[in-house]
């Protein structure tokens, strides 16, 4: 069976196109027409546009969003807001990550984000033993999904060490440590707990530098194969510093020497980089995987968003430690990060004439697909994410094509989306989603129980 949508304007890959009749079958795009009167049974439209992909989440942290924002008795960094993190998570069992997860993904759907790449570490029970599904709270995340219906890309977390060198873990990491043989238990269970949703892939990720060795990530590349592997990297100048003491060489110069980066691969922040990481990186077909809000809440520093997009970079967005999720407040931070850092307006414009908010939705939309290994875009034969826009909002009124995305993120926001549909269902009318209230209440119960 099939339904149809009817969008006044659409921006499809080759451009904004008129009176667009979009058929939807099986969750796919089956059909596109142009230029097509509206038929009685078509659901109407009035803006549409492709879901985004959020390419790197902790969903679990949402739940402590605002919680590390008194200020302590040393200089705060992320270090010490990494100890919040810590304390938050020793109680949480499956369920309570089901409750926060589910949140968490009913609001990237409300901004727009339509699949998340959730890089999952809270693997093992609160005293550090494995479950008897060694991959239970990677089923956790799997029916937080299934509940809202946001596409995944689940990305297990190999977590072995504590700091550079094999250096050994702490009592705040028992929860995420694990070796090679047990890594991969947790991956073939997290496999089959992916079974039941449309469209998820499983790709992996080596934590870090700090948490991983050499032997370790390449087991781990091999063990990937063709699917997505995921890297946080060179966050903090204290990382880089480290990574200098121990090999000799800066974070990102480390991998790009060690490990075969290819176009499979996702550098996550890779914020502290010379000129020639930033080319290099650029030049690897890796995906730099950005994320402006947390990355400014935790005063992480400012990704070289110029010098990579001169040299052709792909980069995506995600929402992180999710203290804040909004599709559009990622993309017009970091523009925002570039003219308060080069002291300029419209940067990462491509061109003279050019809008910047398209250039920015057009990048991140490509960027999160090539991390996520899923396709995007309004086209036949990909799923059927979608978001539509209030041509009512005032940011929207007398605008058309580039214009309209201009409107969305640089100044209405959230509010601008209407409705969102995910692999063909319309999870979202009206802003809001419409699970919002029963899993609103849940994570209300949830937080306080934690919290209590």
């Amino acid at each position: 069976m099939s339904t149809v949508l009817h969008a006044s304007t659409a921006l499809l890959p080759d451009g904004w196109q008129h009176d667009v009749r979009i058929t939807i079958t099986s969750g796919l795009v089956a059909h596109i027409e142009p230029g097509a009167a509206t038929a009685a049974d078509d659901e109407r439209v009035a803006i549409a546009v492709p879901g985004l992909g959020n390419l790197h989440s902790h969903a679990f942290q949402r739940g402590m969003a605002g919680l590390a924002e008194c200020r302590g008795t040393s200089d705060d960094s992320f270090w010490t807001w990494r100890e919040v993190m810590y304390r938050f998570l020793e109680r949480m069992g499956p369920d309570d990550l089901v409750a926060i997860a589910a949140l968490a993904y009913a609001e990237m759907l409300e901004t727009g984000f339509t699949r998340v790449g959730e890089f999952h570490y809270l693997h093992h029970d609160p005293a550090g033993q494995t479950y008897a599904n060694p991959a239970e709270m990677s089923a956790a995340i799997a029916t937080a999904a299934h509940e809202t219906g946001i596409a995944l890309t689940l990305l297990p977390v190999f977590y072995a060490h504590g700091g550079f060198g094999g250096q050994d873990s702490t009592t705040g990491q028992r929860r995420f440590v694990t070796d090679l043989d047990r890594f991969a238990a947790l991956r073939d269970n997290a496999a089959a707990a992916l079974h039941a949703l449309p469209d998820a892939v499983l790709g992996l990720a080596p934590h870090s530098l700090r948490a991983a060795n050499l032997g370790e990530i390449s087991a781990l590349n091999t063990m990937a194969g063709t699917a997505p592997i995921h890297i946080h990297i060179a966050e903090q100048t204290r990382e880089v510093d480290d990574c200098l003491n121990w090999s000799g060489m800066r974070p990102v110069e480390w991998l790009l020497h060690h490990a075969p980066v290819d176009p499979r691969w996702c550098l996550v922040h890779a914020t502290h980089m010379t000129d020639t990481e930033t080319q290099s990186l650029a030049k690897s077909g890796a995906t730099a995987g950005l994320c402006p809000i947390t990355e400014a809440n935790l005063g992480d520093g400012v990704f070289p968003a110029l010098d990579f997009a001169k040299a052709g970079g792909t980069w995506g967005i995600g929402s992180d430690s999710n203290v804040l999720i909004d599709a559009s407040e990622e993309l017009r931070l970091y523009e925002y990060g570039q003219r308060l850092v080069h002291r300029g307006r419209n940067l990462l414009a491509p061109a003279p004439g050019t809008s910047t908010g398209a250039a920015l939705f057009k990048a991140s939309l490509a960027g999160g697909a090539a991390a996520l290994g899923a396709r995007s875009g309004i086209a036949v034969g990909n799923s059927a994410d979608l978001i539509s826009l209030d041509a009512n909002h005032p940011c929207l009124i007398g605008r058309s094509g580039d214009a309209l995305i201009d409107g969305w993120l640089f100044a209405g926001g959230r509010g601008v989306i209407d409705g969102v549909w995910r692999h063909g269902k319309k999870v979202v009318t009206a802003g809001r989603h419409h699970a919002r209230e029963a899993l609103s209440r849940r994570y209300r119960a949830t937080l306080a129980g934690l919290l209590g």
